[in-house]
């Protein structure tokens, strides 16, 4: 029974700081408000997670576990991977505001392991399929799979000026998928 409760504390605790690190980033998230939202006190938190950099790190790295779960990877089919991108943002928008946040607050931080060997794996299957000539070899592998996932996560950065000029979900994606296969012809 107290393991039981302990999971849901911490469940608790990582939905309610997923919510205040989207919003106001590493900075400007207050423990004690994501402690408020998650029903505990402040020193629950601290002893689940050590600080807020550390309660940052869980909730980065559960969202890129399910990013990976979801989105996956087929480096024969770098079109769909990057529409399944596209609906992983557009579904999970808070997710990218994360990303985001990671990587204007930490860009000389110490990389978390979870993102190491995402990309370390994505990368070498990407120079392996370009040495087989499966993947075209116009761009390094880093800048091929940089492109990418800056496509697939365009129209989430758009400026609100675009307003009603902003196609559809569907033709939003469709483009993405385009695009890449473009790059890969």
């Amino acid at each position: 029974m107290q393991q039981r409760n302990a999971d849901r504390t911490r469940t608790r605790i990582l939905a309610a700081a997923t919510e205040e690190f989207a919003a106001r980033g590493i900075a400007g998230a207050r423990v004690q408000r994501i402690a408020e939202v998650a029903g505990c006190n402040k020193a629950m938190l601290y002893a689940y997670f050590g600080s807020k950099d550390g309660l940052f790190d869980a909730v980065f790295t559960v969202f890129v576990e399910a990013y990976l779960e979801e989105v996956g990877f087929d480096v024969m089919d770098l079109p769909a991977y990057a529409g399944r991108v596209f609906d992983y943002f557009e579904e999970h928008p808070e997710h990218l505001r994360l990303s985001v946040w990671y990587r204007l607050e930490r860009p000389e931080g110490q990389p978390l392991d979870a993102i190491l060997a995402v990309n370390r794996s994505r990368l070498d299957d990407l120079v392996r399929a370009q040495r087989r000539r499966a993947v075209p070899g116009q761009f390094a592998a880093v800048s091929l799979l940089s492109l990418i996932q800056a496509i697939a996560t365009s129209w989430s950065s758009m400026n609100p000026e675009y307003g009603t000029g902003v196609p559809s979900r569907a033709l939003r994606r469709r483009a993405v998928v385009e695009a890449v296969e473009k790059i890969l012809s």
